[in-house]
């Protein structure tokens, strides 16, 4: 997967996790559009979807790794870091990068834009390919 991808990914992730967080304060924790509860603090509701996009991130960005059967724990060890090493270096790097433009557009004091604004801007520039460079 490439890079923006993943970048647009986080984004999408931290967006579906605003939408669940409004939701839990706007009180929309009772009966859902189809009778269902959807309350974002019973068990098994709430952070569902936000679960869904992560795990769906996770299952088709790590590799899959082979052990040999007669590998001993430090091999296993080495394995299992040289394979998931770089997949979970791009996804901190996103996570890191939305983080910061959030914290910067906070620590600057502005108030005319909020943070979906922040990550439809990064998502933008992520799609213009400033983003293309880097580990």
């Amino acid at each position: 997967m490439e890079r923006a991808e993943v970048l647009k990914r986080v984004i999408g992730i931290l967006t579906d996790a605003q939408d669940i967080r409004r939701a839990a304060e706007a009180g929309e924790n009772g009966e859902g559009e189809n009778g269902e509860n959807g309350g974002a603090g019973e068990e098994g509701a709430g952070p569902e979807p936000t679960a869904g996009v992560a795990t769906l991130l996770l299952n088709e960005m790590l590799p899959s790794i082979r052990v040999p059967a007669d590998a001993s724990p430090q091999q296993v060890a080495s394995l299992v870091a040289e394979a998931l090493g770089p997949a979970l270096h791009t996804m901190v790097s996103g996570f890191s990068l939305a983080f910061t433009s959030l914290a910067m557009v906070h620590d600057s004091g502005r108030t005319d834009m909020s943070s979906l604004a922040v990550l439809q801007e990064l998502a933008l520039e992520i799609e213009a390919g400033t983003y293309d460079e880097g580990p």
